[in-house]
């Protein structure tokens, strides 16, 4: 058996003004507090401790700081030179508390963790409706097979979103893991030419390529990209829901099913296969270039990531994320830096090397499956099952209008300060170590 993870996505239901100011106000206090962490280079938990101590954030973010920056610093994990203009709030699994009832419209709330005591208040969720089963049996106490991790909260637009990490076991169908000496690697690159290249490698060698077309997709994700500029300024809401995000992104993400499963049977044909994917935590949207992220976006290359992992975890096989740096300029047969004179073309720039031209995503397919090294020479950036939405994984959810439902804080006490007699914790969920209650 080997312990996996998904992650379940949310949206709040629209908050009050009120209640939308605390989620606000607790966002800028995490903000400011994981700058300050990383800026003063707090590479251990003790030392994040005596930043965040006293200051006025709830203790389920806390813990989850002192967790993260040491791993931002860390040069085996993140080694990371500078934080993003905008970061989720993070808590530890101990702020999974959730309240089910089957007669209320939003079947489930969550309990907004703040400082201080009796300040808590609980919020709606707009579940994924492909995700239902799963936060059931995350909710269930009486079910011990799906246990929370981490959190994160993310504001999207002038929405926020839920990401609640729901970890799980799964017997694998293959008797290897990344770190055997008898595996066979599958790098996957999620492209510009083509919307997925797959590349299994043996003894160094590339075979048997998958190659995806994207064409279909660039062209939905520029008429998505056209309308939004054209329909916003006139807020033809409607219009968007039904059009931008309805049809058009149905077809996408049939598209990215259809990738995904090709990506994992084409896995599955090799002995002991373990699959290769880029750290897209690493990846900016000035790596991918303007043109292109108009075309493909963030949110497509995590979706196809978060597919594949999926998939894998359901056939048993491994996953692994490694460094994403120059994947698309190396030369994966002699490692010297190269060179792209257009856009599906790569160029080694080593006279000595056999490789002249070659398949620029075919090149950067063979590379990330390169840095699958079992004997430690690169190593990966991520745990096997670990599917973490990577810089903007998240699914597409239309606004709710209906009127607020009755919420466990508005039948058991009045305002925000109230708490459910009967809140329910993940089941199974297992505490973070590190030092709980930090004030």
């Amino acid at each position: 058996m080997s312990e996996e993870c998904k992650t379940l996505e949310a949206y709040l239901a629209p908050p009050t003004q009120h209640k939308q100011r605390k989620l606000h106000g607790e966002h800028d206090r995490y903000e400011s507090l994981l700058r300050r962490s990383f800026n003063g280079e707090c590479d251990t938990m003790t030392a994040v401790n005596e930043i965040v101590t006293g200051e006025d954030l709830n203790w389920h973010s806390k813990n989850a700081l002192k967790k993260y920056v040491p791993n931002l610093l860390d040069e085996d994990t993140y080694d990371a030179k500078q934080l993003a203009d905008d970061h989720p709030i993070r808590y530890a699994n101990t702020a999974a508390v959730f309240d089910h009832d089957d007669d209320r419209h939003h079947e489930i709330c969550w309990e907004v963790p703040l400082p201080g005591h009796g300040t808590n208040f609980w919020i709606p969720l707009q579940l994924n409706p492909e995700q239902e089963e799963w936060w059931h049996s995350l909710i269930d106490d009486e079910d011990d097979s799906v246990w929370a991790g981490e959190i994160r909260l993310q504001l999207d637009g002038d929405r926020w979103v839920l990401h609640v990490t729901a970890n799980y076991e799964v017997e694998s169908d293959h008797s290897c893991s990344y770190d055997s000496d008898d595996v066979t690697p599958v790098g996957f690159d999620v492209g510009e030419s083509k919307l997925l290249v797959g590349c299994a490698l043996r003894g160094d060698t590339p075979v048997d390529p998958l190659f995806v077309d994207g064409g279909r997709v660039r062209h939905l994700r520029q008429k998505q990209a056209s309308a939004e500029d054209r329909l916003k300024p006139r807020y033809a809401s409607k219009l968007l829901d039904d059009l931008v995000w309805g049809r058009w992104q149905d077809a996408i993400e049939d598209e990215v099913e259809k990738a995904s499963h090709r990506a994992v049977e084409y896995a599955s044909q090799f002995e002991n296969p373990v699959i290769a994917l880029e750290y897209l935590d690493g990846i900016t949207n000035e790596d991918i270039g303007e043109y292109w992220n108009r075309r493909l976006g963030k949110w497509l290359f995590s979706q196809i990531q978060s597919r594949i992992e999926d998939k894998a975890a359901e056939r048993g096989i491994p996953v692994e994320c490694v460094h994403p740096h120059h994947t698309s300029k190396t030369c994966h047969a002699c490692q010297h830096v190269g060179y792209r004179p257009h856009q599906g073309t790569f160029k080694c720039t080593n006279e000595a090397c056999w490789v002249l031209e070659y398949q620029a995503d075919l090149n950067a397919a063979a590379n990330i499956a390169n840095r699958l090294n079992p004997w430690g020479e690169s190593l990966p950036w991520k745990t096997v099952g670990d599917d973490s939405p990577q810089s903007g994984g998240q699914w597409q959810a239309h606004e709710d209008t209906s009127p607020s439902e009755g919420l466990p804080s508005e039948k058991r006490a009045s305002d925000d300060k109230g708490s459910s007699s009967s809140p329910v914790v993940g089941a199974g969920a297992r505490p973070e170590t590190g030092d709980a209650n930090t004030s």
